[in-house]
């Protein structure tokens, strides 16, 4: 498995992981929620933005095929922000999870961060894979994102040493 940085070349891949992982792991999301959110964050245009302000996206390969991505940014001098991580539904259990996850960590760790935040929907069995590997809940939240639609998450932490 190999973790590396991403591209702008990598936007098409990107887009179709979050595609098949949000169709598996979103199901019970209104209709009309999923596609609004996937283009609200998952556009070519939002993702170069990302890009270009801070977000810092690193992808997952095997056998030189990417299967999964993670995007982190900095929320402030103390505070990472796991931003997404998603693997093919194929890919997880795999170990490539955990390797964007430890690389995300290292982002945070360069980058002087005490802890990392993210957000996690409350029906994401997700949860309980930052669960095991060390983050806590420190609060339930409902986002308002538009169009009548509301993100309702987990906001997790993980302190780091």
């Amino acid at each position: 498995m190999i973790i590396r940085q991403a591209t702008e070349s990598d936007i098409e891949t990107i887009q179709s992981i979050a595609k098949i992982t949000w169709a598996v792991t979103y199901d019970f999301l209104p209709v009309g929620q999923m596609e609004f959110m996937l283009d609200w964050m998952y556009s070519t245009t939002s993702l170069q933005q990302q890009m270009q302000n801070g977000h810092h996206f690193f992808v997952a390969l095997v056998d030189e095929i990417i299967v999964g991505f993670a995007s982190v940014s900095k929320q402030d001098e103390s505070i990472s922000k796991l931003n997404k991580l998603y693997v093919l539904p194929t890919t997880q259990k795999t170990g490539a999870g955990k390797a964007l996850l430890k690389r995300v960590i290292a982002f945070a760790q360069e980058n002087d961060a005490k802890e990392i935040q993210l957000q996690v929907n409350r029906n994401n069995n997700a949860k309980d894979f930052y669960i095991k590997h060390g983050f806590t809940i420190l609060y339930e939240a409902d986002f308002e994102i538009g169009n009548g639609y509301f993100m309702n998450d987990y906001v997790m932490s993980l302190r780091l040493s």
